[in-house]
């Protein structure tokens, strides 16, 4: 997620609220109808699609498609991660009737996570973003990493193949 070198950190700081917000938004629907039983997805193509999500997020970090409502690709995506929360959730074996609990916890634990990694990295991102090390070396190759690493995931899981791990 660009932060763009003009503006105002506290507009920056609303759109990242935004786009933040949306995803837990998002996922908590599809985790809540997942861990529910409503909607059940194969892992592989859940993996798949959120490695995918991964990928294109770096990507737009590198080469902007998506400049403006990047929280609507962010409710998207979480759409997608919601199905992959749900099966972290499921190898825990909750109990049917605390759930509910569970889920409710799980979404706010989540946001407030979020929340709490924003305010750290935010403000310093902002500092930084118009210097040449933080946009070549932080934003530009790390999303580059992030990208390649994230396209080697969804090699492995749509082709059922093991290049990396173990």
């Amino acid at each position: 997620m660009a932060l763009g070198a003009g503006g105002k950190l506290r507009a920056t700081f609303w759109d990242v609220l935004k786009i933040v917000t949306a995803f837990t938004l998002a996922h908590s629907i599809t985790l809540s109808l997942a861990a529910l039983g409503i909607v059940s997805l194969p892992s592989r193509l859940v993996e798949s699609a959120i490695a995918l999500s991964v990928v294109l997020a770096a990507l737009n970090n590198i080469w902007p498609v998506v400049y403006e409502k990047r929280w609507v690709i962010a409710f998207c995506f979480g759409l997608v991660h919601g199905f992959g929360f749900a099966s972290v959730l499921a190898d825990l074996g909750l109990p049917q009737e605390s759930l509910l609990i569970a889920l409710v916890a799980f979404n706010l634990g989540v946001e407030l996570g979020q929340l709490a990694i924003v305010g750290v990295f935010l403000p310093a991102a902002y500092t930084l973003r118009a210097t040449g090390l933080y946009r070549r070396l932080v934003f530009v190759q790390g999303s580059a990493a992030i990208a390649l690493i994230a396209m080697l995931w969804l090699t492995q899981r749509a082709l059922n193949v093991q290049l990396i791990g173990g």
